[in-house]
């Protein structure tokens, strides 16, 4: 999935679901998929895969295998496999990781490290 705007993702897809009208408050621990449409605040820590979807907004230090920001985050992300900040998506932190994509027209504003790909973050 090298194209982020081209790939399609249903709620199929994913396990655990944050409706756009939820609040979050506090630590986010979880092992599957994951998709964030409403507010999280804290920290995430997952060994899956996470999608920030377009109109959430996130204020959260996040470690996760794979993330895809299409909405606002702001803190830093580590991720053991892949970060991809869609066209729509703004980070604001740093960002660690084997593979680091960036969409043209994404915000972003912070450190990039780009880790080997055997490394743990």
């Amino acid at each position: 999935m090298t194209d982020v705007h081209n790939d399609v993702l249903e709620d199929d897809d994913f396990d655990t679901i944050l409706s756009p009208d939820i609040f979050f408050s506090g630590t986010l621990n979880f092992e599957k998929s994951f998709l964030i449409r409403g507010k999280v605040s804290g920290e995430i820590n997952a060994r899956g895969f996470l999608v920030i979807d377009e109109e959430a907004v996130v204020e959260a230090h996040i470690t996760a295998s794979r993330v895809i920001i299409r909405g606002q985050v702001k803190g830093n992300v580590t991720a053991s496999e892949k970060v991809d900040v869609t066209v729509t998506g703004t980070l604001i932190g740093n960002v660690t990781a084997p593979e680091i994509n960036m969409e043209t027209g994404c915000t972003f504003n912070g450190q990039c490290t780009m880790t080997g790909k055997n490394a743990r973050p």
